[in-house]
């Protein structure tokens, strides 16, 4: 749950201007795959810098501006994507009261290193904003127009392979996530996702909160009260939105 994550510095030497990071899977100072929450103060802006592993990232709250050092903002809002290349010299800026990030690597350490460091991977950004999010109706679900939705982010839907999507369930909706791949890794980014853990446990999980498994799996969610809520999905296979 978003309340049980443990934050840390990723700059000490910053002091209260440092951003903060919270682990959900992984080790970001290890060589596994790594998901992590970034939050950065109101007015943080970065100096040019590197990373040495590329790195996908989700805007949870606030304000998030990430582009090469001489371009122009581009703030983007909660729901909004973006891909930061290996070796390519950047900025990360942010606006707002609480600004938090999902950031994913697929293998660490995740390091900043210096503009000397520079080098070009062949890859390219991806900055979306969330207004140009293209939702589409779930494969084999019932067409409707207040139904849930999907939108395809990065990677391949064929069975084995890793990818990232987004699923957005509307207020009232009740049912599960069937997966059936043998990874399955979930964020919330907006609204609150009510999740079923047992017969008699029901959890609240508010935006930044984690639920995952291994293996062929189901996950019993509802969006019972408030707004409706979007949640990225990391898999490596297909699911199925199947309502109760």
């Amino acid at each position: 749950m978003a309340s049980e994550i443990n934050w840390e510095q990723l700059n000490p030497l910053r002091g209260d201007k440092s951003p903060q990071a919270g682990t959900l899977w992984g080790n970001r100072k290890g060589s596994v795959p790594t998901g992590f929450l970034a939050k950065f103060v109101d007015g943080f802006s970065s100096p040019p810098h590197i990373h040495n592993v590329t790195y996908r990232a989700v805007v949870i709250s606030g304000n998030i501006h990430n582009d090469d050092p001489d371009a122009a903002n581009m703030w983007m809002p909660a729901g909004s994507f973006w891909t930061q290349p290996k070796g390519e010299v950047h900025i990360t800026s942010a606006k707002g009261s609480t600004n938090i990030a999902l950031v994913e690597i697929d293998k660490g350490p995740y390091l900043v290193l210096p503009v000397d460091k520079a080098f070009d991977s062949g890859e390219r950004p991806i900055n979306m904003d969330a207004s140009n999010i293209v939702w589409v109706d779930p494969k084999g679900g019932a067409l409707s127009s207040d139904g849930p939705k999907v939108a395809y982010l990065w990677g391949s839907l064929k069975a084995g392979q890793a990818n990232g999507t987004y699923v957005k369930l509307p207020v009232g909706f009740e049912g599960s996530i069937k997966s059936s791949g043998s990874l399955f890794r979930a964020v919330v980014i907006k609204g609150v996702a009510q999740y079923r853990v047992s017969e008699t446990e029901l959890k609240h999980l508010l935006p930044g909160s984690y639920f995952g498994s291994k293996g062929a799996s189901t996950h019993q969610v509802s969006i019972m009260a408030g707004e409706e809520s979007l949640i990225y999905i990391h898999t490596n296979g297909n699911y199925e939105i199947v309502p109760k």
